[in-house]
């Protein structure tokens, strides 16, 4: 992932050395910036692959940057993992609930968060498999190969995370996808308390189907069924 860049939003000089000393070994192409209006500003210079951003950040703090980024059409597709603190779930809920892709917690293993990013950057650009080009009812327009959602002609922006979520459910054809299943195909990973981030990201795509938000439906102690 040699062509692959990172941005790195971290106020910690060490931890911003680190991620950026492991990232470049890794061969990521890296950019690094201290304190929130920093981090946007370099992000729509840089136009990073994914975004690295710590919570507790000086001015903007690092939620009001990710509330920024996913709603700024330009930069909404980037994926973002906020980095966090052990004390902190509230703010990882939150995090999530405004379009993060991922959470690290500190302290974490470099080795570790190198295959998370991995796995998170070959989610994001892994094509769609096994899927028609298109797929339409009602107001409802997927352009599976163009990753675009067309929500009553308005074109909805996603997250790679919530395409892929909603690919899934979609071509469940009604058939109940376990929460577990969801993580393994969505996520590509098993980790403690993603259950909650599964729950967090169909929340999140049902805000963006609008009146069409009640075809994803929740299967009691299961999972979620696509019932149109």
């Amino acid at each position: 992932m040699a062509d692959k860049k990172i941005l790195v939003v971290e106020d910690h000089k060490d931890t911003r050395e680190l991620l950026k000393y492991n990232l470049a070994q890794a061969g990521f192409e890296v950019a690094a910036e201290s304190d929130g209006a920093a981090g946007l500003e370099r992000a729509a210079t840089f136009l990073p692959d994914m975004i690295l951003l710590d919570l507790m950040l000086p001015g903007l703090d690092g939620l009001e940057v990710c509330r920024r980024v996913k709603q700024d059409s330009a930069l909404s597709h980037i994926p973002v993992v906020m980095l966090t603190a052990k004390g902190e779930e509230i703010d990882r809920i939150v995090g999530l609930e405004l379009g993060a892709d991922d959470y690290v917690v500190k302290p974490f293993s470099p080795r570790e968060l190198i295959l998370r990013i991995k796995a998170i950057l070959r989610r994001s650009n892994e094509p769609v498999k096994q899927a028609p080009n298109t797929w339409e009812r009602d107001g409802l327009h997927i352009d599976f190969e163009a990753h675009e959602l067309k929500v009553d002609d308005e074109p909805t922006p996603l997250t790679a995370t919530e395409f892929k979520l909603l690919t899934e459910l979609v071509l469940g054809k009604g058939k109940v996808q376990t929460r577990d299943h969801l993580l393994d195909t969505v996520w590509d990973t098993h980790f403690e308390g993603y259950s909650r981030t599964v729950d967090t990201h169909v929340r999140r795509l049902r805000q963006k189907l609008g009146p069409y938000a009640d075809w994803v439906e929740t299967v009691r102690g299961v999972g979620y069924r696509f019932k149109a």
